[in-house]
């Protein structure tokens, strides 16, 4: 057989050097942990039949491992649960404009960075969640009460390593000044029931166990325990109901889980037609009962348990702000003991 008759039967059979087949695959590095996604990344390989990796890791991690593998990395997008820190990857020159206007069309220009370096997949809320039967619902009013002393020993929320807790930090500083954010970490810190440990789940379990009256956390939490298959999460729910803060004011602090795609990518259409299908009415008509966060398109509704707590107004501060005040947030929960 010629060389010309051996190459020929190569791309016929899909197994040429090179071929478009050989490189339709994709790698997200991810700081998401969600099963869903698994099931996200499933549904688009049987769509498109690009096939995707996943590596995760603590997002500063994967920032690190980008930095190091520089244009030898294996990584096409950057996956992260906190619009904070995909800014920061921006700011760090990790990531490259998204081209797609279909992209950029689906979702309001406050979900995604002004040039397209970044864009939401998912939204949530951060919250207080309390026990109605130890607070009146119209004890609560905003972020910054929690400062008061009446909740000396009555309030629960994670470690400040969080970054959910860093970019409502951030939302302070912005809305306040680093002065009074300052004072109200530490005023926090004081009126903790609890050092602060545990995941935003063990925060509303412990809620509904007694140990505190109110804690700070992410909505979809509360969706993940309501939906559960354990009978004792499905009981922590029925104990505690969601307040949105600030609503006579900025409105309530709402992250993003988002994606950037990587500067050294070498799919760069490949991981564009991944946020084209996150985007898509198709998966983001899944996000609200699948991980109870909210959907970015608007067109897409909300989850039966969203619509229970209600519309509420969202903060509109720019997520640049999370990843541009995050040094300070870290500096003054290290300053006020907030573990």
């Amino acid at each position: 057989m010629n060389c010309d008759r051996f190459l020929s039967l190569l791309v016929l059979g899909g197994l040429s050097f090179g071929s478009v087949r050989a490189a339709e695959e994709i790698t997200i590095y991810t700081q998401r942990h969600y099963a869903f996604d698994e099931e996200l990344h499933a549904m688009f390989t049987a769509n498109t039949g690009i096939k995707v990796n996943v590596v995760k890791a603590n997002a500063d991690e994967l920032m690190v491992r980008i930095k190091e593998e520089g244009d030898n990395t294996p990584a096409d997008l950057f996956m992260t649960a906190d619009g904070g820190t995909l800014d920061r990857a921006r700011v760090a020159g990790l990531l490259q404009p998204i081209l797609s206007q279909d992209v950029l069309n689906r979702v309001a220009a406050s979900l995604r960075d002004a040039d397209g370096n970044w864009i939401a997949m998912t939204q949530r809320g951060r919250v207080i969640v309390y026990s109605p039967d130890r607070v009146k619902p119209e004890e609560l009013s905003t972020y910054e009460d929690l400062a008061n002393p009446r909740w000396r020993g009555r309030l629960l929320v994670r470690s400040s390593t969080s970054s959910y807790n860093q970019s409502l930090l951030a939302t302070i500083i912005a809305a306040d000044g680093s002065e009074k954010a300052a004072e109200w970490a530490k005023a926090v810190r004081e009126n903790m029931a609890r050092p602060p440990q545990g995941s935003d789940r063990d925060q509303a379990k412990a809620v509904a166990a007694g140990l505190g009256d109110v804690a700070i956390m992410n909505t979809y939490y509360v969706g993940l325990l309501e939906g559960s298959e354990n009978q004792a999460d499905r009981d922590a729910a029925a104990k505690i109901k969601v307040f949105f803060p600030n609503q006579d004011g900025r409105g309530a602090h709402v992250n993003i889980s988002g994606v950037g795609i990587l500067k050294a990518s070498k799919k760069v259409d490949l991981a564009t037609k991944f946020i084209e299908f996150v985007l898509s009415d198709e998966a983001q008509s899944l996000i609200p009962n699948k991980t109870y966060e909210y959907p970015v398109v608007t067109t897409v509704p909300w989850s039966e348990q969203q619509e229970r707590w209600g519309k509420f107004k969202a903060d509109p501060v720019a997520l640049a702000t999370l990843g541009e005040f995050n040094a300070e947030a870290v500096r003054i929960f290290n300053e006020a003991g907030w573990e």
